[in-house]
């Protein structure tokens, strides 16, 4: 049952986030979340701010005898990613999430969950009920549409905050802490193709790539997962050159910060070969699973007669297409020299869609090194523009840069230890958190970013567990308690 996450401990944490699982909050759809987290503000007698783009702030003033602390800022976002099986009947835009307890584990039936960030959400909603605690002055500072362009993060205006302490909770690895991270950028491709005839006695399929595990293009791009664009492109390639294959459309990927996890293809063949193509396909699949083994058990590559299409994409642009995408750069480009296991620059390519005359290739970029930004851009506008594309970049935000001298950080690493007798690990994320930007309207702050373990975001196998909730929560009030003195 849905309400069953909303009895577990801490209660206020959990309610919360159940209430938050009932609002539909996609990317760019979540206005109904940020007039309840509005409403919320108000509810609690606090100040509450709404700026222009849709961040929300509230302010909750010190408890007694802390009137002298460092203000604290919370820091999460409000949207999720919508990612869904393809069997599974779900509109984000209208229908709360499915979720229910497995072994630990809190996750979604058939759909993201939304952990990621609403934990964080649901954890600063808790702060400012709470009638219990300790702390000094606390601002909740929600932002909206992190996943899809950061445009929250971007459109913070400085002087609307008070505090010097930025909490931004949106890690995903109780026992760390996090002090950097990674910039990006979009690479927004586009070719423009005309409609030509389907030959005639020709065949032709739906070819499916699916049961991929996906996953946030940052945090999962080194685990060596399939990439269904990729995938798709390697056999139309093949197909193209040995069966005089034609491909009339092409579906894969949905999201620029998730590595795909699904393709699909309508590609015709002379009747003489279909019996060729489906072979081929088997084996390409067996091939696929080989090369994949344990990392993507549930691969799955099938075609299926279908009728034939009114038109195919002409012959040249089809094959700058795959040239292009088969050439371009796709996975983890470098790995950090400062700090091992690191991802440092990396790159997703992660959409590929045809439709009325034209095909969009969309891939984000990731690095901790602005250069190295430059340089990946430069090469993918050299690989496409080569292959005949108009090629631009956008939605650039930049890394965090970390600070070891942080008092902050010293205070958390103080705080863990007493209370669990270990320092927690200090760690850089190959991932776009919101403080680079944020940092740059208010270059003063000191920022932390941490929070529960959260497997698998931005794909339908999200899942939080419960027992680093309850310790994510205790190390935040803890935390708030011992933030330093205003000097």
């Amino acid at each position: 049952m849905n309400d069953e996450i909303a009895k577990l401990s801490p209660q206020g944490l959990w309610e919360n986030f159940y209430k938050l699982t009932q609002i539909p909050r996609p990317s760019k759809k979540e206005g109904k979340a940020i007039d309840f987290i509005e409403e919320f503000g108000k509810s609690l007698g606090f100040t509450t701010i709404r700026d222009e783009v849709g961040n929300v702030i509230i302010r909750k003033p010190a408890t007694p005898g802390y009137e002298d602390r460092m203000g604290v800022i919370l820091q999460s976002h409000i949207d999720m990613v919508p990612q869904k099986n393809s069997d599974k009947v779900h509109n984000f835009e209208t229908d709360p999430i499915e979720t229910y307890i497995e072994d630990g584990w809190v996750t979604a039936n058939g759909t993201t969950l939304g952990a990621d960030n609403g934990i964080g959400v649901a954890a600063a909603m808790a702060v400012l009920q709470a009638t219990d605690l300790e702390h000094g002055p606390v601002e909740a500072l929600i932002t909206m549409d992190e996943e899809a362009g950061m445009t929250g993060a971007n459109g913070l205006k400085s002087g609307l905050l008070e505090g010097d302490i930025l909490l931004n909770m949106d890690s995903e690895d109780e026992g760390e802490l996090y002090v950097g991270c990674a910039g990006g950028s979009d690479a927004n491709i586009k070719f423009n193709y005309t409609e030509s005839e389907v030959p005639a006695d020709s065949v032709a399929f739906r070819m499916a790539i699916t049961g991929l595990k996906g996953g946030h293009s940052g945090l999962d791009i080194n685990i060596g997962r399939g990439n269904a664009n990729i995938l798709m492109f390697r056999f139309i390639k093949y197909a193209v050159a040995n069966l005089d294959a034609r491909l009339a459309s092409i579906d894969g990927g949905s999201l620029r910060n998730a590595i795909p996890r699904e393709a699909f293809a309508v590609i015709t063949v002379p009747a003489e070969n279909a019996d060729d193509f489906v072979e081929s396909l088997e084996e390409f699949e067996d091939m696929y699973k080989a090369e994949f083994g344990n990392v993507e058990p549930n691969l799955s590559f099938t075609a299926e007669k279908s009728d034939l299409p009114a038109t195919l994409i002409d012959e040249l642009t089809q094959d700058d297409l795959i040239n292009g995408v088969i050439a371009a750069p796709n996975g983890v480009m470098r790995m950090s020299t400062d700090m091992e296991g690191l991802v440092e620059t990396s790159t997703n390519l992660a959409i590929v869609k045809s439709a009325n005359g034209v095909i969009d290739v969309k891939c984000l970029m990731r690095s901790s090194v602005n250069t190295a930004i430059e340089e990946l851009e430069s090469k993918m506008e050299s690989v496409f523009r080569l292959a005949g594309a108009e090629v631009s970049f956008g939605g650039q935000y930049p890394g965090w840069k970390p600070n070891m001298d942080s008092p902050i950080l010293k205070t958390m690493q103080e705080v863990y230890n007493n209370k669990w007798g270990k320092v927690p690990e200090i760690k850089a994320i190959h991932a776009g958190l919101e403080c680079g930007i944020l940092g740059s309207a208010y270059p003063h702050w000191d920022m932390i970013s941490f929070g529960p373990t959260i497997r698998y975001p931005h794909s339908p196998d999200e899942k939080v567990n419960i027992e680093t909730v309850s310790l994510f929560w205790d190390y935040l009030v803890e935390t708030l308690k011992n933030v330093p003195v205003k000097k």
